[in-house]
């Protein structure tokens, strides 16, 4: 018996899923990959920098000063989950000109830019995000941006539908 495999796009949003688990917002956990070649190559998520207490410690200052989603950034403790995966990269030297980043929410305009500069060609998000400036940004650079829209984790039977729409499926080794 042959069961269904997800298409690339559900299986790599299904991991950025597992990765915004580790988030440490009060407001909205947000995970990243940056993947190549069909290879992830750094995951990053939406909280503190390293070694800082974390907002479920601290508190959301986002909260406190009634900040709505969307503006605003620089008002806040944490570092957007784009960001740490961009700087993961960067850490450990790993290039990631020509890759894809699998967001679980359309990047703003901060990470908009740094994935313009890190030379990201595509971003395929989950869910949007109040920040049109950003998708003017990404369009303006040429970047593809797919929404896939809050894919849960596939059944058998949506799998089987799934992997039916996909046409790469049979190159994946």
């Amino acid at each position: 018996m042959t069961t269904a495999r997800p298409p690339w796009d559900d299986y790599f949003m299904s991991i950025t899923r597992l990765v915004a688990g580790r988030s440490t917002c009060l407001r909205r956990r947000v995970g990243a990959i940056l993947v190549k070649d069909r290879r992830i190559l750094a995951t990053g998520y939406n909280g503190a920098p390293a070694g800082l207490p974390h907002c479920e410690d601290t508190g959301c200052m986002r909260e406190r000063l009634r900040i709505p989603s969307g503006e605003r950034h620089e008002l806040c403790r944490g570092i957007h989950a784009e960001q740490n995966a961009i700087i993961q990269s960067a850490n450990y030297g790993t290039g990631i000109s020509g890759s894809t980043i699998y967001t679980t929410h359309h990047p703003c305009s901060v990470c908009a830019k740094m994935i313009i500069n890190a030379g990201i060609v595509t971003v395929v998000t989950d869910d949007s995000y109040p920040d049109g400036l950003a998708g003017e940004m990404l369009d303006h650079a040429g970047i593809e941006v797919r929404t896939l829209g809050n894919v849960e984790v596939a059944s058998d039977a949506s799998l089987a539908t799934a992997a039916s729409r996909s046409s790469d499926d049979s190159t994946d080794r």
